[in-house]
């Protein structure tokens, strides 16, 4: 039996995406060093076809599949952010590619199949459904951290990344095993209304916690963070420093508002993981030497910031999510494709040393490269900013003070790692010659986005967190 339209429509940003994937790959084979201008036409078309094609499952909001996926406008906006991310890493990863001489074909179909998985998580209100998308985007996700394969650094952030994913896979997929044994089901809606065990379902719900926790890099489980996003090509951890975590936050959000026994028995688990994310994060990264592992627990102590409003458990908190994510991938996103160009070949300039007096040779990329770690820092009219507030007031309004209270501690501990980055830019004298060059078109172009995504973000929010609040009063 072939799915009806309506499936076909709520599904359709997956569809072009992976349509446009196995294009890319059936025609790589004829694609010459000339030919690598259409692979990336190809897949700039493919995310873009998946954004525009977001419009159909917008307008035809409901269940697709037998109950499998639920089309709303919280997982409308959770696409547009995985989308985006996408369509950004496919434009800047060209000049890369061609600077390290890499394929450019298996690198964008990848992408493309790994955006689809994150869309499926976002829409997945079936565990076993959530679990498919999630493979998809893991086993991509795991390819390309190793993409530069004679570079051990990124063979042995992909094994690491591989085996402490299979491991957190192992307790998401044990846990749905034992929420179906104790509840005779997998559908999200369903759960609290069967007979179940107790104690066998809070230890099911416990497992998908722990895998939930490895995806979006929360403490105790964010070992993995710093050794993949350094060994990882620079567009790939731009990549997976935002759009899988976005998705598995939504996933987070799904099951924490559709399953009742989850919202009581996780309260406790993420206010913890909350406290100590955010404290992990931002004492390690004030140590670091090294840029992109200074981002990497940067990553860390966002995720943090994120648990608290999902601690909030309410509408506010809910939206503030929301926000924050679009928000935190633009910034993530915009910082990590600067980092790809400025690292240099084989990405050897990566320390803070190596940025001392940039601002002198490259005043543009030295501005949104401070732009954009301001906007980490939360400093107003930036995005980052508002996300903190919206974060902020939703601790507030679930009388959550400690929490509220750590949030503001964490902002200023951040403020000095992102700050000693500037400085080294701008008020410091070069250690190596820094001489003009001119920015890939791709990256500049992202660059440019992102930076201005961040200032309407931080300047006229009211449109997207109007739409992030309806979507947290349409979530089930």
């Amino acid at each position: 039996m072939f799915p009806s339209s309506a499936d076909m429509m709520r599904l359709a940003p997956e569809i072009v995406l992976c349509a446009m994937g196995i294009l890319i790959m059936v025609a790589e084979p004829f694609a010459e060093h000339g030919g690598r201008k259409v692979l990336d036409v190809l897949a700039v078309i493919g995310a873009l076809g998946s954004l525009v094609a977001i419009w159909l499952p917008a307008h035809n909001i409901g269940t697709a599949f037998s109950n499998l996926l639920r089309v709303d406008q919280f997982s409308v906006f959770v696409h547009a952010i995985v989308g985006a991310v996408a369509l950004f890493v496919i434009l800047a990863a060209p000049s890369y590619l061609d600077r390290e001489n890499l394929p450019h074909g298996e690198f964008l179909a990848l992408v493309l199949f790994a955006t689809a998985g994150m869309g499926v998580m976002a829409s997945a209100q079936e565990l076993i459904t959530a679990f498919v998308g999630l493979e998809v985007s893991s086993i991509s996700s795991y390819i390309l951290a190793s993409y530069r394969r004679d570079v051990p650094q990124s063979n042995e952030a992909a094994m690491k990344y591989f085996l402490l994913g299979s491991f957190a896979t192992a307790f998401f997929l044990y846990g749905i095993a034992l929420i179906y044994g104790a509840s005779g089901t997998t559908v999200l809606p369903q759960i609290d209304s069967a007979s179940v065990q107790v104690t066998l379902l809070s230890l099911g719900l416990a497992l998908v916690f722990v895998g939930l926790a490895f995806k979006v890099a929360a403490a105790p489980f964010q070992l993995w963070t710093p050794d993949v996003y350094e060994g990882s090509p620079s567009p790939v951890t731009a990549l997976l420093s935002s759009a899988p975590k976005a998705a598995a936050f939504a996933l987070f959000l799904r099951i924490l508002i559709t399953v009742e026994h989850a919202n009581n028995l996780w309260f406790w688990a993420i206010w913890i993981s909350a406290a100590i994310t955010m404290f992990v994060g931002n004492l390690t990264a004030a140590v670091q030497t090294n840029v992109k592992r200074m981002l990497a627990y940067s990553s860390v102590a966002h995720a943090g910031y994120i648990l608290v409003a999902l601690a909030a458990r309410n509408v506010i908190g809910t939206a503030a999510v929301l926000f924050y994510l679009g928000a935190y991938a633009l910034m993530k996103v915009g910082a990590f494709v600067t980092l790809s160009w400025l690292g240099g070949p084989g990405e050897e300039f990566l320390d803070i040393d190596d940025y001392a007096g940039l601002a002198k040779a490259r005043p543009v990329a030295a501005a949104c490269f401070s732009f954009f770690l301001l906007s980490l820092l939360g400093l107003p009219v930036t995005a980052g900013f508002l996300g903190k507030f919206y974060i902020f007031d939703a601790a507030v309004h679930a009388h959550l003070i400690w929490l509220a209270v750590l949030l503001g501690l964490n902002s200023i501990i951040g403020s000095y790692y992102y700050l000693r980055v500037i400085i080294a830019m701008y008020m410091r004298e070069a250690k190596r010659t820094l001489t003009p060059e001119k920015i890939p078109f791709g990256v500049a172009v992202v660059m440019t986005l992102a930076a201005a995504g961040i200032f309407y973000l931080g300047m006229f929010p009211s449109r997207v967190m109007g739409y992030a609040i309806w979507a947290a009063q349409n979530i089930r």
